[in-house]
């Protein structure tokens, strides 16, 4: 055998083995752990939400679970709104959690996909990513988010979700695995054309976003879509049978 022909069986035996380490990982590896808001998500009751400030102080989160009975998440948003700075998003999820509660952060943009373990580093336990369209998006989510053997998720930080030192690295990523929460909002025709290929494995749930999906449906004149209802609808059916919690859930 030559040199060349040696070295291409070579290439070829690493992208083979790439390939066979590299599957994508199935619905059946990420089953909820018991008792968790995953689980519940995933069964379809209720995951209570509510909005809050990040500069919020204790006696005005306990205000608002007072209010809302329960509280599960308390939600922020950092696509149109001021972006935390992270100290104080530490201080904010570590406050939630005392009280019994997780964050759920809307990140900046798609492109930021990137980002969402390291947001899970910092305390956040839920993760909203706007504007999904593209498998890449996805993708990137997905594998920044979720710790092996079903994502690529750095191991490390201090103030995760859930963290009691001393941490062990094992028993922490497969609990993280099956509690922490990912989710996509569909806001474009293309998103929801391509939305069986974007709800993969690792994706909690979907959310609209009306206002973008609006604009969208508006400037194709020609989509076989006339409505925003007429979009949401299709989406729905494309995910039947997928187990993923869609809009219109408790």
């Amino acid at each position: 055998m030559n040199r060349r022909v040696f070295g291409m069986t070579v290439l070829g035996a690493v992208a083979a083995a790439r390939s066979a380490f590299g599957q994508a990982p199935s619905w059946s590896q990420f089953k909820p752990l018991p008792g968790s808001l995953k689980e519940r998500m995933h069964a379809g009751q209720q995951v209570r939400t509510v909005a809050a400030p990040v500069d919020a102080t204790r006696a005005q989160l306990q205000d608002l679970i007072k209010k809302s009975g329960r509280v599960d998440l308390f939600s922020l948003d950092a696509q149109h709104r001021p972006l935390p700075d992270e100290r104080d998003l530490v201080k904010f999820c570590k406050l939630a959690e005392e009280l019994g509660a997780g964050v759920q952060l809307r990140i900046q943009h798609p492109k930021w996909a990137y980002m969402t373990g390291r947001y899970a580093d910092l305390g956040v336990l839920a993760v909203m990513v706007p504007l999904v369209e593209d498998v890449e998006t996805a993708n990137e989510a997905i594998n920044n988010f979720y710790y092996p053997p079903i994502g690529n998720r750095s191991w490390g930080g201090e103030f995760r979700f859930g963290e009691k030192p001393p941490t062990d690295r094992l028993k922490y990523s497969q609990w993280w695995n099956g509690n922490a929460l990912l989710g996509f909002q569909i806001e474009t025709l293309r998103a929801a054309l391509n939305v069986r290929n974007l709800v993969k494995p690792g994706v909690d749930w979907i959310s609209w976003g009306p206002g973008d999906m609006a604009f969208d449906v508006e400037r194709h004149s020609n989509s076989p879509f006339k409505t925003i209802e007429e979009v949401h609808a299709y989406v729905i059916e494309q995910l039947k049978g997928y187990d993923v919690r869609l809009p219109g859930g408790s």
